[in-house]
């Protein structure tokens, strides 16, 4: 029967290799993969509790791979891995390496020279970080956990709480999310940062 999979405004498609890449071959609706990767997004969280994060560590391509694959290995057997395919959003898959260590780079230098203030450097590091769309799934629930972490790890910040919602499912608090998001992509950055914290 396979996995199937209706799509939502802002999600990326799976092609048919990355669906081959299910550790469960039980998994054959949204709302059954929606929920075994929320599980799993749930012991990642988990796993950065009372880690002490340096800066350096917390910007390393090692860090944003070891935490995707955190978040969704027991669901894909590509977690972790830089996707190698195209996709309807994001840079061209050979570029992805590249454009994050600038943006690894810059978040460094963002954060040594005081050149944002927290809420507005975890933003837009999540914000460049989803553009990139590094992995071939979970790139906005990655990156807005990235956001999460700057604040706890760096800024010893609570998370924020992006509408108080789950966004994967179709709802309003999504949409304004999206559009937030888009706002930013015309470098509007200001409605995503109070989206966060709504």
């Amino acid at each position: 029967m396979g996995l199937k999979i209706e799509y939502i405004d802002g999600q990326t498609p799976l092609n048919d290799e990355e669906k081959n890449g299910l550790r469960i071959p039980s998994i054959t609706t949204r709302k059954e993969l929606d929920e075994f990767e929320q599980l799993n997004i749930e012991k990642a969280i988990q796993w950065t509790f009372g880690k002490k994060i340096k800066t350096e560590q917390l910007f390393s391509e090692k860090f944003i791979k070891d935490l995707h694959k955190r978040m969704y290995g027991d669901v894909w057997k590509w977690a972790g891995t830089f996707r190698n395919s195209e996709k309807n959003i994001g840079i061209k898959s050979y570029l992805i390496a590249i454009e994050l260590k600038q943006l690894l780079d810059d978040a460094i230098f963002w954060k040594e020279n005081n050149t944002y203030n927290s809420e507005e450097l975890a933003i837009r590091f999540k914000h460049r970080l989803v553009s990139i769309h590094c992995f071939a799934n979970g790139n906005g629930r990655h990156s807005r956990l990235m956001a999460d972490l700057i604040m706890e790890k760096l800024y010893s910040s609570k998370f924020f709480s992006w509408g108080s919602t789950n966004l994967v499912k179709e709802t309003e608090t999504r949409s304004n999310y999206i559009q937030a998001v888009r706002k930013a992509d015309n470098n509007d950055i200001e409605p995503l940062i109070a989206f966060a914290k709504s």
